[in-house]
């Protein structure tokens, strides 16, 4: 069964820059030996667990113990005042025609937010949703879209998969499944789309309008899988 998997930050919402605008704040206040922009965009993609613990690691300070708890709380208070649908989004999935599912590093309630205050959930219309509190290593280890692929009874090579980052297009990929990088979303540094092919896209994407053209071509001219 064809199956298109949309990654949510960064992909479904216009989210990453708030995340790392209030990641770029405290961690100034707490790590004041790093430069905090430099190290978000090399931990793009990653849990906000791991960006912790990724950059604590490259300074002589330490961060609070609470300090991801700190960190996801005011995140998501910002993202219920500010947080929109990415452009064209909602218009290109209303174009699709395939069934839909959602694979996130969020945790399970941000990810249920971040689509119920843009009006996504409405229009993804119960589509399943998989996040990275269901496996015990999140992107760019492929376990949580393995696991979406067997809870959807779909073969990987039957997958297409929308990723905005180094980290999810790295997993979608070990998972066997292709990968659209998208890089429409506002956070998106220079050179994005060559990371992106280089960590194994398929094809890059800069704007959602150009979506239903590629998944109409990958089902086109992909080879689907074959039951044993």
């Amino acid at each position: 069964m064809e199956t298109l998997i949309f990654d949510c930050d960064g992909v479904l919402v216009d989210s990453e820059a708030i995340a790392e605008a209030t990641l770029i704040q405290r961690l100034g206040q707490w790590l004041p030996d790093i430069h905090p922009e430099e190290a978000l965009r090399q931990a793009l993609g990653m849990t906000t667990a791991n960006i912790l613990a990724h950059i604590e690691r490259g300074s002589s300070h330490h961060l609070p113990e609470d300090a991801l708890e700190r960190i996801d709380d005011e995140i998501e208070a910002r993202l219920v005042r500010e947080l929109r649908a990415v452009d064209g989004v909602a218009e290109a999935i209303a174009t699709l025609g395939v069934p839909l599912a959602v694979v996130s590093n969020s945790r399970r309630q941000r990810v249920l937010a971040s689509l119920a205050t843009t009006g996504l959930d409405t229009r993804l219309n119960g589509a399943p949703v998989f996040t990275a509190d269901q496996v015990a290593h999140p992107k760019p280890d492929p376990a949580v879209y393995r696991l979406a692929a067997s809870h959807l009874g779909c073969a990987p090579s039957d997958c297409l998969v929308v990723e905005d980052s180094v980290s999810g297009v790295t997993a979608a990929h070990a998972a066997g499944m292709t990968v659209i990088g998208f890089t429409g979303a506002s956070h998106v540094a220079a050179g994005q789309g060559d990371r992106l092919l280089a960590a194994g896209a398929w094809r890059v994407l800069p704007h959602m309008r150009g979506l239903r053209e590629l998944v109409q071509h990958w089902r086109e001219t992909r080879e689907p899988a074959v039951d044993d």
